[in-house]
């Protein structure tokens, strides 16, 4: 059976715990009528919400409440996004979540940015 090895491939990514915390979320503050202060939603970590879901409930992955879960859009549809996922940006610009130990498992870091055609 024939076999193959992944080519390495640097890529970016950056651990997400809350709103706000991927460098291009582009985040503001916002003020209720109320006088309530909050951040805007994420461009690109969005806050997690389903209309058939309770935002209470525990996530089936983390055991962290959803309501404290992000949403990412993906190329192959949307994704929840756990507390302490690493949210990356792929070889072609698109961007996924990735968890904590499949990251460590796949990648290290890079002290310099290799360039190949």
């Amino acid at each position: 059976m024939p076999r193959f090895r992944k080519k390495p491939v640097i890529v970016e990514a950056y651990q997400w715990f809350k709103n706000g915390d991927h460098p291009q979320d582009d985040c503001y503050p916002i003020t209720s009528d109320e006088g309530t202060s909050f951040w805007s939603e994420g461009k690109i970590v969005r806050y997690y919400r389903t209309p058939d879901g309770d935002g209470d409930r525990l996530c089936e992955h983390c055991g962290i409440r959803m309501h404290n879960h992000g949403w990412i859009d993906t190329l192959e549809g949307g994704h929840i996004v756990c507390p302490g996922d690493y949210v990356i940006t792929g070889i072609v610009g698109e961007m996924y979540p990735c968890k904590l130990s499949v990251f460590a498992q796949t990648y290290e870091p890079v002290d310099t940015v290799i360039i190949e055609n």
